[in-house]
């Protein structure tokens, strides 16, 4: 058995109690959601998660995967001063997907011991709520084309199809930041249109990927998204399996699209 389970998740900071505070409340939801996927992962016995974020070390015109033995998780940026974690890199796994993935696409490796926040946010949570884990950290760029985004994902699936490891995929990204007069981005009409295309089309399976690398950039660049990169590029890990869409929660209240999101593989 290699890929066990696949799931899309916010990173936003206010999801540690220690940072949201007062806010941790408003998003229960999303923090039900992510007690659901750390009890399918502590339960599947998941032994490497591909953590897929578009911050930190993405480049412009190539993927980036973190070869770093141990990367540790550092929230201090925060306010939040988090019990040392540190979590060992699968190295076997980023060598077979770096071999993979350099045959036709840009490829950047680097050896970073700090995870950046989309990573370190998501993997901090799962880390409490399952058993240990290694992890693989990549990035997709910038600027290559959503098809391009695709099809490294595609690259990808025989490498995860013939891995003796339970493997899980984990998309760190959040939703349209323009959805209410006080989001970080400001206002825009289009941002609740994308999110409601993007989910539309998430839950049919069968054109998710094919409607998803299509969507108008214009509609993408308005909405100020930060995931749809990175779940395209998992799509393209997805396109040989079968699985049912399940969304776990999708809230606003802070003006950014939360949506945890399900792939039942």
């Amino acid at each position: 058995m290699a890929l066990i389970a696949a799931a899309l998740l916010p990173h936003s900071p206010l999801l540690i109690p220690e940072i949201g505070r007062v806010n941790y409340g408003f998003l229960a939801k999303t923090v039900a959601a992510y007690e659901t996927i750390g009890a399918r992962l502590k339960t599947a016995g998941v032994e490497t998660i591909i953590l897929i974020s578009q911050h930190g070390f993405a480049q412009a015109d190539a993927f980036t995967i973190n070869i770093a033995p141990e990367m540790e998780i550092n929230l201090k940026n925060f306010g939040f001063i988090n019990p040392k974690t540190t979590l060992t890199g699968d190295i076997p796994l980023a060598d077979e997907m770096t071999a993979a993935l350099r045959v036709a696409h840009p490829l950047r490796l680097i050896s970073e011991p700090i995870l950046d926040y989309g990573s370190a946010v998501p993997l901090y949570l799962l880390k409490s709520l399952t058993d240990n884990f290694k992890i693989v950290t990549v990035s997709p760029a910038h600027d290559l084309s959503l098809e391009t985004l695709a099809d490294g994902g595609i690259a990808l699936q025989t490498v995860i199809s013939a891995s003796t490891k339970k493997i899980a995929v984990i998309v760190s990204g959040d939703l349209s930041h323009r959805l209410k007069k006080k989001s970080p981005g400001g206002y825009s009409p289009k941002g609740a249109k994308f999110d409601n295309k993007l989910i539309e089309y998430l839950n049919n399976p069968l054109t998710a990927k094919e409607n998803i690398t299509k969507m108008d950039m214009k509609l993408v660049n308005d909405a100020g998204e930060c995931g749809l990169r990175p779940l395209v590029f998992a799509l393209g890990m997805l396109a040989d399996r079968n699985w049912q869409p399940e969304v776990l929660a999708y809230q606003t209240d802070f003006g950014i699209g939360y949506l945890s999101f399900e792939f039942q593989i």
